[in-house]
């Protein structure tokens, strides 16, 4: 049973952490390439995820949005909320590095008949995703044990497993002890991986690199 739970959590973190890294990405870049208006849309979506509690969103997903017809069962409203939170965090995170991205090198890719499409993608997003990964790879850790309050909408993950289970055996102490272990395994285990995983996707490449190396490719 335990088992069952854990594998739950770890689907939805990883189901999570890919639609909500997606969906920060595109963000990013409509706020990059489109007008002034799409950054004020964006914004808008970051703050209102950024300063409403995780709790009240899935709340809404799950009990609110059926008022409207649009019903989920408890896993789907989980995954849609994580999702949407995520997003917003990491779209927030993607921007300090695309900030960061000295405009010489943007200049550089223009200077080399770029769109700016192209100089987004391959001058500006790479490094910007390696200068934050650390950042963001903390934002996937906290999501991860965030799926625990996905328990409130009756999602057997790890912790609405260990509810179950300390109801049957009203063993508290010795329940939640296991169950603390086993977030703190899954956390380290998370960070160890995507510490590795930004080794191999990222490497040592400088931006200018790039610009030649996408040159050199669309010619």
């Amino acid at each position: 049973m335990i088992l069952n739970g854990v594998m739950l959590t770890i689907a939805l973190s990883f189901v999570a952490i890919a639609l909500g890294l997606v969906l920060a990405t595109l963000m990013s870049a409509l706020r990059s390439l489109a007008g002034s208006w799409a950054g004020y849309i964006v914004d808008a979506y970051v703050e209102l995820m950024r300063n409403t509690p995780f709790l009240v969103q899935l709340f809404m997903i799950f009990f609110g949005l059926p008022q409207i017809g649009i019903r989920m069962d408890g896993l789907e409203a989980s995954m849609l909320a994580m999702t949407l939170n995520l997003a917003a965090y990491a779209t927030e995170i993607i921007r300090a590095g695309v900030d960061s991205i000295h405009k010489s090198q943007i200049e550089a890719g223009l200077a080399l008949a770029m769109s700016r499409r192209q100089v987004f993608q391959y001058v500006v997003l790479q490094p910007a995703f390696a200068r934050v990964w650390p950042a963001l790879s903390s934002q996937f850790v906290l999501m991860m044990l965030a799926s625990s309050i996905c328990s409130f909408v009756s999602v057997q993950e790890l912790s609405g497993t260990a509810a179950i289970i300390e109801q049957d055996t009203f063993r508290s102490f010795e329940t939640y002890i296991v169950v603390t272990v086993i977030y703190l395994v899954l956390a380290l285990s998370l960070k160890l991986f995507l510490n590795w995983l930004g080794r191999r996707i990222f490497p040592q490449v400088s931006g200018l690199a790039r610009v030649t190396e996408a040159h050199g490719e669309a010619a």
